[in-house]
């Protein structure tokens, strides 16, 4: 019974020593912006946020990513390549135009001495062609005159191996007489005119001298006879 009657008085006096917590209440926002002398200032953290992302790509462009020595070692072999290549091909280039113009030169030379040489041997041809055409046809009949039949048989073999030469060579003699070629002044020499009325008027008719040719080039024009019936 006795415990029984302290556990209700226990019960009894408890709630009477609880100790009082004082509350602290503070004034509402919109009383603190009204009170005289306070100053509220209001900030956006969104221009906050934008300086934050402008700064950074600044920032990465600052930032330069090292150069690669293979990479880079790689682009000059290759450029030193590309020059090479330049200068072999106008090395092959200046060669071929060399071996071109040394072509020339040597053929232009041959011709120049060839040129020279026929000129001074048509002289000598021409003499040997006037000794053969001048013989007399009755002496050298069969039996007048043996000796000069055999010499001007001789003289015409020679003629003829001479100037078989020549024409390996280039050079060869013309005559536009015997088939009545038309005047040509770039291969001909008009030395007289004269009306034949058998012969086509302009044409050869007759030749004083006969003309040459060096490889296609005229060295000498023949001098002929033109016919002229009006």
């Amino acid at each position: 019974m006795i415990q029984r009657t302290l556990l209700r008085t226990s019960r009894v006096v408890r709630p009477s020593f609880r100790p009082q917590v004082a509350l602290r209440t503070s004034s509402p926002s919109y009383l603190r912006a009204t009170q005289p002398g306070v100053v509220s200032r209001w900030y956006s953290e969104a221009s906050e946020s934008k300086k934050e992302d402008n700064a950074k790509p600044a920032e990465t462009e600052t930032k330069t990513e090292p150069e690669d020595p293979v990479k880079k070692e790689l682009e000059a072999r290759n450029k030193e390549v590309v020059e090479l290549k330049d200068k072999y091909l106008r090395s092959v280039a200046d060669f071929r135009n060399l071996q071109e113009r040394t072509k020339r030169e040597v053929s232009a030379a041959k011709d120049f001495a060839l040129s020279r040489f026929s000129r001074d041997l048509i002289e000598s041809i021409d003499n040997l062609d006037r000794a053969l055409e001048n013989t007399p046809q009755a002496a050298l009949a069969e039996g007048a005159n043996t000796d000069l039949a055999n010499l001007h048989s001789g003289l015409r073999m020679t003629e003829t191996i001479l100037m078989g030469t020549l024409k390996k060579h280039g050079l060869e003699r013309f005559d536009p007489s015997p088939e009545g070629e038309k005047f040509d002044p770039n291969v001909h020499e008009a030395i007289f005119m004269t009306p034949q009325g058998d012969k086509e008027d302009g044409t050869c008719f007759t030749t004083q001298q006969k003309g040459f040719k060096l490889n296609g080039r005229v060295i000498r024009a023949a001098k002929v006879g033109v016919v002229k019936n009006s």
